[in-house]
């Protein structure tokens, strides 16, 4: 009977199982790969929140970011301040218009460089401060389960009696 019992304890169970470590040598342990997958997206979650969650804006920030946000209404208003200058008096806009068809081509290309470099970095930032709020709003999720989970429990709790005195029942089913 020993015999037998030291071999099934041998394949099946006791400290080692020789059939689950040959398994393992050919597939992966779904549930230690799915274990180690949920402590590596933690750990990253908790990094990036760590990284860019607690970063205060200074005057000097402000201040950038006010006049990085010049640039796009004085175009728009530029474009309409030019329309109504043709309105308004033709032949000024026209000598105006004759000086700008004098720049050469290349500076026509540096500049759509430049404004195209300007709005892609606007376009990444923001990108960028979008990400971070995600980042911050995934670090709050194992909260905000466990509350939904405590007010899953308490819902589920039976209600309380009214009046678990027996005595006061019967008083109050007889008064009229």
């Amino acid at each position: 009977m020993g015999m037998i019992r030291d071999f099934f304890a041998m394949f099946f169970g006791s400290d080692r199982n020789v059939i689950v470590e040959t398994a393992e040598v050919f597939r992966v342990n779904a549930e230690a790969e799915s274990g180690r997958d949920a402590a590596h997206r933690a750990a990253a979650l908790q990094q990036y929140a760590a990284e860019f969650g607690g970063q205060r804006v200074g005057w000097f920030d402000r201040f950038i970011n006010g006049l990085n946000r010049l640039p796009r209404p004085m175009m728009a208003f530029g474009v309409l301040g030019l329309m109504i200058a043709a309105m308004v008096d033709p032949v000024w806009f026209s000598q105006r218009m004759v000086g700008i068809g004098l720049v050469p081509e290349p500076m026509w290309w540096l500049m759509g460089a430049i404004v195209s470099f300007y709005f892609g970095a606007r376009h990444q930032a923001h990108g960028q401060a979008f990400q971070t709020s995600i980042a911050q709003t995934m670090a709050r999720v194992p909260q905000v389960v466990s509350d939904i989970q405590s007010l899953e429990e308490l819902e589920a709790e039976p209600a309380p009696q009214a009046n678990p005195n027996a005595a006061l029942r019967e008083w109050q089913h007889t008064q009229p």
